[in-house]
């Protein structure tokens, strides 16, 4: 296997007697807007048995050729092409396709946004650009994948990203180490299907496919499959949709599935052949002496696919539990990328008797359980976001695993994709936030939601208040400068909405041991800690859980400069000390800022960065705190030399290239009851890039950073002390490296996953706090019925008509059209 190439694109071709079409894409690929030494093309000469690959070599010798023995069908020439690649992504190209010179830079660019996006499905549309190829997938309740808009004019309006079950493909990317984690594409599908097969595969892992419409191509469709008789793509059709059904449905999905599925099958089948299934029937005279029958092989395709999932079946059942066992997301959950399931895929003869009678039957269109869960926080949604609105996005992102959620932002949305709902709730807006409480099971928030929300206050659903920030605490530093009787009141209007929230909630969540000792003494002052709540769970586990802040299971990487050798005044060679997030009046910058200045007369390389000071809640203006700061390095003949500030807020997905180009972090702070009940979030993005610290003692991350070692707690206030710990913490290799060790092995204790355990155990059995339950608070059924029951309104009369009527003029064209009206008007 080639040595794999950050940064570098392979792009995979496929051809099967096909030289002309491969070597025209190979032309398109060319106009690419995209650096020639971050490309590579592999071609997979696929066993055609003509002069293919000569012609191919001659007419793109830049292109690497891999040549098969024999035709291994799609799935296994793309596994041979990427086993011959170098990529970090691969981009997967039919080789009558072309691709939009943005091609790869809009799918490269959508990858780089977020580590958890797996794969990118392109937009395709005909040669001409005219008609739909696909821009969305569904899948049956019976295993076929298929594309809903098909043949279609191109929709108007805007054409958003948005998270897929599966690409085409005929233009789509896949990140190279998610593909070899999946094991590429499965080679017992050959053809059809396998795109539908890895696409789920990869949703179950937890990763993100999602559509990009910028990642352009044209697709000329040929009728490939023509040449060998259309029953034997039939057979690959059938086949291939149970064996994806049955590799990754859940238990209790496939259960209630695989029958129907089956029995649909054998009745296509005979539909297909026209037959009647009662011809045998013992009371049905004539034929008997004749032992042979002809029967079509349309119908046969049906009945030998059913015979090759049973051929396949120890291998198919070994794969089966390979996947469920490692499998992180729900049926449930991935229903939103389903569409609607819905959908016969045919018509002929009996067949959609037979199908309704099998939907009625069985509970195929049964959904599967699934707990709604409702996040609310009081921070924008978007490129740039603070503490609160990365806490909410993360929650939520775990929680889509297992649950349909719905992430409400109650001071702005940009446009963002994301794997559950985002909405944007305005303030006063109570009839929206009545029809999403309506909507939920499960209410988790943060803030003020509650308080400005009636709906949420008289809420009988289950609710989980995320206390994480001490909001009053954080009003006593806030205020201080405010007149007393304004500092008074802030105080008691942060301290009675946090009351509202501890008397009602059923399940609360915290940052550290610290606040949560905090709170039970909070929670006992308004009696919620009592015989109710205690008989069952003397260590109250089940009323108030530590759930920190987390960060990311995939290390940041550094994919653009944006600091060293970019910023004006910061050399590629200068030592870089960063204060990742914002700057606020209870942090101390003046204190650091001076200990820089005195560390630069000794050393000229070191350089302080101040990543955040323009809040990206439009609510929040610039603290004073800021233009002090920029006041004392000014003074101190420092600013824009040793000291820099950013002007504004860094983006959420782009501050991994402003740590991995730090050396050290830094934190520093005064000393009051604020500081030994905060959770300084930016920490734990030192803890993910790997830098060592060098902190203010007093708060819960001190400690642990002082005790795991992995930097320097200094005191308060003291210049000299912080300057000796920052010269350390850049200069000393040995304590760097030391530092660097423990920092790697204490940072898996903060992955999202591990911290959001509590919540997620909590709501994998979701119910009221006793002691509400108890006082009639709140109903009396403490657990959660989450299963609905789902009825299946039968399409008849106009609409049906219509919607029948375009199905089959873009399936098939008008003469099926008419020949449908016609038989129509017969049976009338």
């Amino acid at each position: 296997m080639p040595k794999l190439r950050p940064g570098t694109v392979s792009v995979v071709l496929v051809n099967f007697r096909g030289a002309s079409d491969t070597i025209e894409a190979l032309e398109h690929l060319k106009r690419l807007n995209w650096p020639i030494d971050r490309l590579e093309i592999v071609v997979v000469e696929n066993g055609s048995g003509d002069s293919s690959a000569a012609e191919i070599r001659t007419a793109a010798p830049h292109a690497k050729v891999v040549e098969s023995t024999k035709n291994t069908g799609f799935a296994g020439g793309c596994n041979l092409g990427v086993s011959h690649s170098s990529g970090e992504y691969i981009a997967f190209l039919n080789n009558d396709a072309k691709p939009d010179p943005d091609w790869v830079r809009a799918a490269v660019s959508k990858f780089e946004e977020s580590p958890l996006i797996g794969a990118v499905a392109s937009k395709v549309v005909d040669w001409d650009g005219v008609l739909v190829d696909y821009i969305g997938s569904a899948l049956t309740w019976f295993g076929m994948g298929y594309k809903p808009e098909t043949g279609q004019a191109l929709p108007l309006g805007q054409d958003s990203p948005r998270d897929v079950l599966f690409g085409t493909g005929s233009a789509m990317f896949v990140r190279r180490s998610v593909y070899d984690a999946l094991g590429g594409f499965d080679e017992r599908f050959f053809m059809f299907f396998e795109d539908v097969d890895l696409g789920w595969r990869l949703n179950l892992l937890g990763w993100r496919y999602v559509y990009v419409p910028e990642s352009l191509a044209f697709h000329k469709h040929h009728a490939s499959m023509t040449q060998f008789g259309t029953f034997k793509e039939t057979y690959l059709l059938e086949r291939n949709a149970i064996f994806a059904l049955y590799k990754n449905l859940s238990d209790e999905g496939l259960q209630a599935a695989l029958p129907g599925a089956l029995s649909l099958a054998v009745r296509r089948a005979v539909a297909r052949g026209n037959l009647d299934s009662t011809s045998l029937d013992i009371r049905k005279p004539g034929g008997d002496s004749e032992m042979d029958q002809s029967v079509a092989k349309e119908t046969l395709a049906g009945i030998f696919a059913i015979d090759q999932f049973v051929e396949n079946l120890p291998s198919l059942a070994q794969s089966r539990a390979e996947i469920q066992s490692t499998r992180v997301v729900f049926d449930g959950s991935l229903q939103r990328l389903f569409g609607n399931t819905d959908a016969p895929s045919y018509e002929g003869g009996t067949y959609r008797e037979g199908y309704e009678k099998i939907v009625e039957s069985f509970s195929v269109l049964q959904p599967p359980a699934v707990v709604r869960v409702l996040i609310v926080t009081g921070d924008p949604i978007g490129a740039k976001m603070a503490g609160p609105a990365i806490r909410a996005w993360h929650i939520a992102e775990t929680l889509a695993h297992t649950h349909d959620v719905t992430l409400v932002s109650l001071a702005g949305l940009e446009p963002i994709d994301a794997p559950f709902n985002i909405v944007h709730v305005r303030l006063g807006d109570q009839k929206a936030m009545a029809k999403l409480e309506a909507w939920t099971d499960v209410i988790v928030f943060q803030g003020l939601a509650m308080a400005l929300f009636e709906s949420l206050r008289s809420s009988t659903k289950i609710i989980v208040a995320d206390v994480y920030d001490p909001m009053h605490l954080e009003q006593l530093e806030q205020g201080r400068e405010l007149p007393a009787e304004q500092w008074n009141r802030q105080v008691l209007d942060a301290t009675e909405v946090l009351n509202a929230q501890l008397s009602r909630g059923d399940f609360f969540l915290c940052a550290s041991e610290r606040q949560r000792h905090f709170y039970l003494g909070q929670l006992a002052a308004l009696g919620r800690i009592n015989p109710a709540n205690y008989e069952n769970d003397p260590d109250l586990e089940n009323l108030i859980a530590v759930v920190p802040f987390g960060l990311s299971s995939t290390p940041p990487e550094h994919s653009r400069p944006v600091l060293k050798g970019t910023l004006k005044g910061i050399a590629k060679e200068d030592k870089l000390l960063l204060w990742s997030g914002g700057l606020y009046n209870w942090f101390d910058p003046k204190t650091l800022i001076r200990a820089v200045a005195a560390l630069s007369e000794n050393h000229e390389n070191v350089r302080l960065f101040f990543q955040g000071t323009k809040h990206p809640h439009p609510g929040v203006p610039e603290m004073r705190i800021v233009a002090e700061s920029r006041a004392l390095a000014l003074e101190l003949g420092v600013l824009d030399r040793s000291v820099f500030f950013n002007s504004s807020w860094v983006d959420y997905s782009d501050r991994q290239n402003y740590l991995t180009e730090a050396d050290v972090g830094v934190s520093t702070h005064f000393s009051h009851v604020e500081t030994t009940f905060s959770f300084r979030t930016r920490i734990l993005d030192y803890l993910w890039a790997g830098l060592p610290m060098v902190v203010t003692e007093g708060d819960h991350f001190a400690e642990l950073v002082k005790n795991r070692k992995l930097g320097i707690v200094v005191p308060a206030g003291n210049v000299e002390e912080l300057t000796a710990a920052l010269e350390k913490a850049l200069f000393d290799e040995q304590f760097v490296a030391e530092a660097k060790a423990n920092i790697h092995a204490v940072r898996e204790d903060y992955f999202w996953h591990r911290v959001l355990a509590p919540l997620t155990q909590f709501l994998s059995e979701p119910r009221h706090a006793l002691d509400l339950v108890a006082r009639g608070k709140v109903p009396a059924d403490a657990l959660l019925a989450v299963i609905r029951p789902h009825s299946r309104v039968k399409k008849f009369g106009i609409r049906h008509d219509a919607g029948l009527f375009v199905h089959y003029l873009r399936e098939s064209g008008p003469r099926v059209v008419f020949q449908k009206v016609q038989s129509r008007l017969r049976r009338g």
